[in-house]
């Protein structure tokens, strides 16, 4: 068994991240999922939800992940979202005022999303 896999975290609009991993943790329909090397092959649907990135050299890096797939085979682990940010990306004052501006709208999608982006600033 290999002590790293391969991660490549894609957005609609770029790629976000990549690189060599011991560890990624993710949301799922199915649940929260750990993926290490030599995990079995794997096809799953991302729910909106930090995405944990325990790299080789230690470190970590926290993504704000809304909705896509997840596919891992051959020590190969790709996430593919439809929204993607780096907790270093984002702006947590201005996540908190989306927060605030969701919940007095009334915007449950809106909500998710400031949510999650809130959360994936906390893990980092």
């Amino acid at each position: 068994m290999a002590a790293e896999l391969h991660v490549e975290l894609v957005a609609a609009d770029r790629s976000v991240w990549s690189g060599e991993a011991t560890l990624v943790v993710a949301r799922t329909t199915s649940g929260d999922i750990g993926v290490m090397p030599g995990h079995q092959p794997l096809l799953g649907v991302l729910e909106s939800g930090p995405v944990t990135i325990r790299t080789t050299d230690g470190g970590t890096v926290v993504a704000a992940v809304h909705g896509g797939f997840l596919s891992f085979a051959d020590n190969k682990l790709s996430l593919l979202a439809e929204i993607a940010e780096l907790a270093d990306e984002i702006d947590a004052q201005r996540a908190e005022r989306a927060l605030e501006r969701a919940k007095s709208d009334d915007d449950d999608a809106a909500e998710r999303r400031a949510d999650v982006r809130l959360r994936a600033v906390a893990v980092r």
